[in-house]
C-alpha cells in the first residue's frame, strides 16, 4: 500500500512505498484519493501495451546483436526475463489446438 503526502488542502499531491517524513499515512491501492496520481484504466491499458513495446524492442535488439542480455543491470535482467517466462507460459496455456493446429 502506499503512503501519501497531503498539500494544506488535503489533496494527495505524491506517492511513496515507505513512510518517511511529510508522507505517514498509508492508503490501499484503489482508494479514490489515489486516483488523479494513479491515472484512469487507460493510461493503465496504454502502460501496459508500452510495457510490451519495450519488451519487444530489447527482444529485437538482442536478436541482432545490438545488446546483450547483460548489458542490462542485474534487476532489469531478473524483471525482463521473469516477463518473458510469464508470456511464454501464459501462450503454451492458451495453446487450445495443440502443436498440429488439429482439433
Amino acid at each position: 500500500m502506499p503512503y501519501v503526502q497531503r498539500d494544506f488542502a488535503g489533496q494527495v499531491v505524491a506517492l511513496f512505498s515507505t513512510a518517511g517524513p511529510g508522507h505517514q499515512e498509508e492508503l490501499p491501492t484503489g482508494h479514490p484519493d489515489l486516483a488523479s496520481l494513479t491515472g484512469s484504466g487507460e493510461f493503465t491499458r496504454l502502460d501496459a501495451e508500452l510495457i510490451r513495446v519495450i519488451e519487444d524492442v530489447v527482444d529485437v535488439l538482442i536478436d541482432r546483436g545490438l545488446l546483450r542480455l547483460t548489458d542490462l543491470p542485474a534487476e532489469a535482467q531478473r524483471k525482463l526475463m521473469t516477463r518473458k517466462g510469464a508470456r511464454a507460459r501464459l501462450r503454451h496455456g492458451l495453446d487450445l489446438l495443440g502443436p498440429d493446429d488439429v482439433i
